[in-house]
C-alpha cells in the first residue's frame, strides 16, 4: 500500500478512535535502529552456516553444552543494544500511550527498546537479557550493564558459586515462553478492539497467535511489515514501511 496524508489519517482515525488499542512488534521495528533482524531479507537467519545454523545460537540445548555459540556469535548483536537509539515506531509508539491511545506493547524482542523510548506497559514474550543467573544454583543474578562489559571484553558471565556460565532470561527454542508475560498477551489480546501488527512475519508461534485472537474476539487488525504475512487479507490498514507510515503519523 502506498502510504499518502490519507491513508495515514485513516490509521491514526483507527487508533484514536479505539476502545483498547494495543501493538505487537518484531524485529523490524528495530532494524530502523540498525538493530539486525533475523527473518527479514537480510535477516541472520538467511546466512547459510553449515558448521553452525543461527538457530542453535538461541537453542537451550545448545546453550547447555557450549554457551560460546551464543555469547561469541550472538553477543556482539545483544550486548551492543544499549547504545541504540531507539527507532521512530519505538517513540511514537510511547507517544500513543503516553496519550492514552495505546494500551500496551507486546514484543517479540529482547533489545529493551520500547522501553528506552518511554514506554511503561510492555509485554516481552520472548525476555531481555536484562538479567543473568545461574541454571544450577538459585539466586544468582547479574544484570545487563555488568554482562555487557564482560561480553564486550571478549568473556562470558560465570556464576560465582558453580563456575557455571550464566544464561539471559532470554527465552531460548525449547524453552517456554514466560508464564505471565504470555498469560498477559493473551488478556490483552482478547480484550484488543484493534491491534497494531508491526515489523513481524507472523510467523514464529505462539507469538503469531495473539492477532488470531483478537480477531477471534471481534478485534481488527492493522498490519505494517515489509514482507507478507499470514493474516495480510484480514487487515483493515496494510503498510509495508514501517518508517514511512509512523513518520507520519503525528504530524
Amino acid at each position: 500500500m502506498t502510504i499518502d496524508n490519507l491513508t495515514t489519517d485513516h490509521l491514526y482515525r483507527l487508533i484514536t478512535s479505539s476502545r483498547h488499542c494495543i501493538a505487537l512488534t518484531g524485529a523490524g521495528v528495530s532494524t530502523l535502529s540498525g538493530i539486525r533482524d533475523f527473518r527479514g531479507k537480510h535477516g541472520l537467519y538467511m546466512e547459510p552456516d553449515t558448521e553452525f545454523p543461527p538457530e542453535r545460537m538461541f537453542d537451550i540445548e545448545w546453550f547447555e553444552k557450549d554457551p560460546s555459540l551464543f555469547y561469541r556469535n550472538i553477543g556482539p548483536l545483544v550486548y551492543t543494544v544499549h547504545e541504540k537509539k531507539p527507532s521512530v515506531v519505538h517513540t511514537v509508539l510511547a507517544e500513543l500511550e503516553r496519550r492514552g491511545f495505546l494500551k500496551a506493547v507486546i514484543t517479540q524482542n529482547i533489545d529493551m527498546l520500547h522501553q528506552k523510548a518511554g514506554s511503561r506497559r510492555v509485554i516481552e514474550l520472548h525476555g531481555s537479557p536484562r538479567i543473568h543467573y545461574c541454571l544450577r544454583c538459585p539466586g544468582i543474578r547479574v544484570g545487563y550493564e555488568e554482562a555487557a562489559a564482560i561480553v564486550k571484553a571478549g568473556g562470558m558471565p560465570h556464576c560465582p558459586q558453580c563456575g557455571r556460565v550464566l544464561k539471559p532470561t532470554i527465552t531460548f527454542f525449547g524453552e517456554p515462553l514466560p508464564l505471565d508475560a504470555r498469560r498477559e498477551a493473551e488478556t490483552e489480546a482478547q480484550d484488543a478492539d484493534l491491534l497494531l501488527v508491526l515489523g513481524t512475519s507472523l510467523t514464529v508461534y505462539p507469538a503469531a497467535d495473539i492477532p488470531h485472537t483478537t480477531l477471534r474476539c471481534g478485534g481488527k487488525l492493522v498490519i505494517v511489515n515489509e514482507t507478507p504475512t499470514p493474516l495480510d487479507e484480514n487487515a483493515v490498514f496494510r503498510g509495508g514501511d514501517l518508517g514511512e507510515v509512523f513518520g507520519n503519523l503525528l504530524l
